[in-house]
C-alpha cells in the first residue's frame, strides 16, 4: 500500500524495528508481493526464519541447530561429539566449544521457557527411585538379586537421603520413607513424588489419587502428598537431578565392590552419602550439609513422638456370614453391612475395618488358618440366641 515502516508498526501495533527487521528478511528471502500461488504460512516462515547453514559475518558456519537437538535426544549423544562433528565438517570457519554450547542453549531457550523453581525452606521433599540397581550377592548360597535405590531431596538445600531397597514395593516404599524423614530429623510440608504404583494409585493430570497407606503416613507425619504431573519430569527436577548425582557420586563409586547383605551395601551408602553432602559445591560455596544446618533445618516440622508404624489397607466386601476374608483369614463386621464394601487397615498386630470413615471394627491379628474371628455383639440376634 506504500506506507512507511513507522505507520505499518502503528497499524499492526508491532516497533518499527520488527517491522524493518521483517521487510529485511523479505528482500533477503527474494520475496515480493504478492506471494507465489500456494504458498502457506509454514512455508513462508521457513523461507524468513530458517538458518540456511552460510557464513556469518564473521566468517563462522552456522551449525544446523534443529539438527543438534534432534540428535541430543538420543542416547549417550552430547554436545562436546556434536561440536567434534561439527567442526570436523568445518575445520577452518566453525566455532568453538563454549561458542557453540552458548549458541545452542540461546537457541534452545526459544522453544520453550523453563520456570526457575524457587523452594522455600522447609516446604518440600521430593522422593525418587533410581533407575540403576546395585547387585548383591547372598554368601551362602551365591545368589545375585538387584537391589533398588531410593533417593530423596530436600528443595532448599538439595540436602539427599539415599538407601538401597529390595523392591519398589509399597512396604519398602513406605519403609524408606520412615528412614528418610528420620535422617532429616523432621517433616516437610509437602512429599512430591513420582507416580510410582506403590504410593499413586491412579496418575491424573488433574486429581491423582494416592494409595490410602501412603496417605496415611502422610497423616502421621502432618504432611502432604503432591505427585508429580505425569509426563512432566520438570515437576520433581530436584529429585532427578539428585538420582543423577547419587548415580554419579555413590552407585558408581561402589561399582567394583561385592556386599554379601543390603545391610553392608546400606552401609557402604550411608558412608559415601555423608561425604556427598560434605562435598562443597562450586557455584555455591558451601556443603549441602551446611545449607541444611543453616536454612532447612529451622524449618522443618518436628518429627511425631513414634515413627509410622506400617499398616496396608485393602477393599473387601462384606460376606453373608457377616464377615472379611484378610490373608487366608476371617474377620466380623456388624451384621448390617452383608453386601457393603468396607476396607481393612492391616497392621502388625491389627486388623480395623472402616465403613464409610468410620471405624466399625477391631481384631487382633491372627494368622492365615482359614479360621473365623468372631464378636458376638456383629451377630444378629438369632444367631446369638442359636
Amino acid at each position: 500500500a506504500g506506507l512507511s515502516t513507522r505507520k505499518i508498526a502503528s497499524s499492526l501495533g508491532l516497533g518499527q524495528s520488527t517491522v524493518s527487521d521483517y521487510l529485511k528478511r523479505v528482500e533477503r528471502a527474494g520475496l515480493s508481493w504478492p506471494l507465489p500461488e500456494g504458498v502457506g504460512d509454514a512455508e513462508l516462515e521457513r523461507w524468513l526464519f530458517q538458518p540456511i547453514g552460510g557464513a556469518t559475518r564473521l566468517g563462522l558456519s552456522v551449525p544446523d541447530w534443529a539438527h543438534v537437538h534432534r540428535e541430543l535426544r538420543r542416547k549417550g549423544v552430547t554436545l562436546a561429539l556434536l561440536w567434534e562433528e561439527y567442526r570436523a565438517d568445518h575445520p577452518d570457519d566453525g566455532y568453538g566449544y563454549s561458542r557453540f554450547c552458548e549458541l545452542y542453549r540461546r537457541w534452545e531457550g526459544r522453544l520453550a521457557p523453563t520456570m526457575r523453581q524457587h523452594h522455600v525452606a522447609g516446604e518440600r521433599a521430593f522422593v525418587d527411585f533410581a533407575g540403576d540397581t546395585i547387585e548383591v550377592t547372598c554368601a551362602e548360597t551365591g545368589e545375585v538379586r538387584q537391589a533398588q535405590l531410593f533417593v530423596g531431596v530436600l528443595g532448599a538445600s538439595s540436602y539427599t537421603y539415599a538407601e538401597a531397597t529390595w523392591t519398589q514395593g509399597l512396604p519398602d516404599w513406605i519403609g524408606a520413607h520412615v528412614r528418610m524423614l528420620d535422617f532429616f530429623g523432621g517433616v516437610p510440608g509437602q512429599l512430591v513424588s513420582d507416580n510410582l504404583r506403590a504410593g499413586i494409585t491412579k496418575a491424573c493430570f488433574y486429581e491423582p489419587k494416592v494409595n490410602r497407606t501412603y496417605a496415611d503416613l502422610a497423616a502421621h507425619y502432618d504432611t502432604a502428598i503432591i505427585p508429580a504431573r505425569p509426563y512432566k519430569p520438570r515437576d520433581k527436577a530436584k529429585a532427578e537431578v539428585g538420582v543423577q548425582l547419587v548415580q554419579r557420586w555413590i552407585a558408581a563409586a561402589l561399582r567394583n565392590r561385592r556386599f554379601g547383605s543390603l545391610a553392608e551395601l546400606n552401609a557402604a551408602i550411608r558412608e559415601l552419602l555423608e561425604r556427598f553432602n560434605g562435598k562443597v559445591t562450586r557455584h555455591l560455596g558451601a556443603s549441602r550439609l551446611d545449607l541444611f544446618e543453616a536454612v532447612d533445618k529451622p524449618a522443618l516440622r518436628p518429627l511425631p513422638a513414634a515413627p509410622y508404624a506400617y499398616a496396608e489397607w485393602v477393599e473387601r466386601k462384606v460376606g453373608l456370614d457377616y464377615h472379611v476374608e484378610i490373608e487366608r483369614h476371617y474377620y466380623s463386621v456388624p451384621h448390617q453391612l452383608l453386601r457393603r464394601k468396607v476396607w481393612a487397615r492391616v497392621a502388625a498386630r491389627t486388623v480395623e475395618i472402616f465403613h464409610e470413615r468410620q471405624r466399625v471394627a477391631s481384631h487382633v491379628r491372627t494368622s492365615g488358618n482359614r479360621k473365623h474371628t468372631t464378636v458376638s455383639a456383629h451377630m444378629p440376634a438369632s444367631h446369638r440366641r442359636y
